[in-house]
């Protein structure tokens, strides 16, 4: 027998109006949970089966409208659609471009093509454990998975702050542990074998410097003779040299870099590619900008430095002072050999022609300097971390070495 129409307006208190529709045979329900951006009642409405069904939908509403978590009206956004709205609209005018390209990286290859389709209000932390899951079940490592997981987090996170999610369930997934790397800074042994054979290269006044004064190796590129105050020894660090991407200038970027497409996965014993090989390029590929007729953007950016600590200035000891006077003679005579061949970029480190060093020639350079050293493989970062000990093999005083530091006292050895 068919259940009686129940009278409009006479649901349970905070259950909003409840009535049945022959129409479509189903029970259906409307409560008010807010104003719409226009001034306008927020009105939802819901469709069930069964009239406790409407109820309870109801309730659930009248719960997220006190609590503050309704979703916003609309279509409801896709997992995709918002990371693509996130990180172009929300990220890229706010941070610093490394930042970006790691959020870049993390969304476009792998968590949309991982869990993309899903609908925003509709994702559950599982999904994203699978998915750190099966990242480093393809041989990734945990860091990568940290790096996709803590984008998500951060990307949902604005999500619910906007009202799209009710709330963040990235903050409830576990993503896999890491183990941190441990620093091993260079011994002594080793320090002086890498400075006796940089002193005796082109430009290996570069790592001597950077090691001694804990440079960065973005803020030992771009350095310049403006930089260095002969009067009072002193060098400013302010800003940094960096490789960047280049951005397509034309209306047609997948067109654009056709030919370049990656469209089959390397085969097994690749000897292309030193790192992992890169995966097979998407169906609507718009990479390869740095082909582009009218590519702009990128190529060796200046920029700040990392933040405002890292604008500071450093009293230099003569030793280093010396050096930096030795190298500019050195490049002097280098600049007299170009003639009109030189570009005059300003920069205390170039390559013989005048113009910027490139990071990735210059972290070539230091794997050189290493092997010609005879010491074992160190990261260059790394190495920024002997820095007392160098200033120390060098001659520098005690005294000297814990004012160029910035230790207020220590017991030197």
């Amino acid at each position: 027998m068919a259940r009686k129409r129940r009278d409009e307006g006479r649901a349970p208190n905070g259950a909003g109006s409840i009535y049945y529709s022959e129409a479509d045979g189903k029970w259906h329900g409307r409560i008010t949970v807010g104003v719409r951006d226009d001034g306008r009642p927020d009105r939802r409405h819901v469709k069930r089966k069964t009239e406790g069904e409407v109820v309870d939908a109801l309730q659930e509403l009248e719960q997220q409208r006190r609590a503050g978590t309704v979703r916003k009206p609309g279509k409801p956004w896709t997992v995709e659609a918002w990371l693509k709205h996130w990180v172009e609209n929300i990220a890229a005018p706010s941070i610093r471009y490394k930042a970006l390209e790691g959020y870049r990286t993390a969304v476009y290859r792998h968590l949309i093509p991982g869990i993309g389709a899903h609908r925003l209000d509709k994702i559950r932390p599982e999904h994203f454990e699978k998915l750190y899951t099966k990242l480093t079940k393809s041989g990734l490592k945990p860091a990568t998975a940290h790096q996709v997981h803590r984008t998500a987090r951060t990307a949902l996170g604005e999500a619910e702050k906007r009202g799209h999610l009710g709330r963040n369930p990235v903050s409830l997934a576990k993503p896999p542990r890491i183990e941190e790397e441990e620093i091993e800074p260079i011994d002594s042994d080793d320090v002086k074998r890498i400075l006796r054979a940089a002193l005796h290269r082109r430009n290996g006044v570069r790592f001597v410097i950077a090691l001694a004064l804990g440079c960065r190796q973005g803020e030992a590129l771009g350095l310049k003779w403006d930089n260095l105050n002969e009067q009072n020894r002193t060098l400013r660090i302010r800003k940094a040299l960096q490789r960047q991407k280049w951005q397509h200038g034309c209306t047609d970027p997948h067109t654009c870099g056709a030919k370049y497409h990656k469209t089959e996965p390397c085969k097994d014993g690749c000897k292309q590619h030193t790192r992992p090989c890169p995966p097979p390029c998407p169906p609507d590929c718009t990479e390869h900008a740095r082909n582009c007729p009218q590519r702009h953007g990128g190529g060796l950016v200046e920029v700040d430095v990392k933040s405002r600590a890292g604008r500071r200035l450093i009293g230099l000891p003569d030793q280093l002072f010396e050096l930096l006077q030795r190298h500019r003679d050195q490049q002097e005579a280098e600049r007299q050999h170009a003639g009109s061949e030189w570009h005059d970029s300003g920069r205390i480190f170039t390559q013989p022609n005048g113009k910027a060093l490139d990071p990735r020639r210059d972290y070539a350079e230091w794997h050189a300097l290493l092997a010609e050293a005879g010491v074992a493989e160190a990261r260059l970062h790394d190495a920024r971390h002997t820095a007392a000990t160098v200033l120390l093999i060098l001659g520098v005083p005690d005294r000297t070495v814990m004012e160029v530091m910035g230790w207020s006292s220590v017991t030197m050895k």
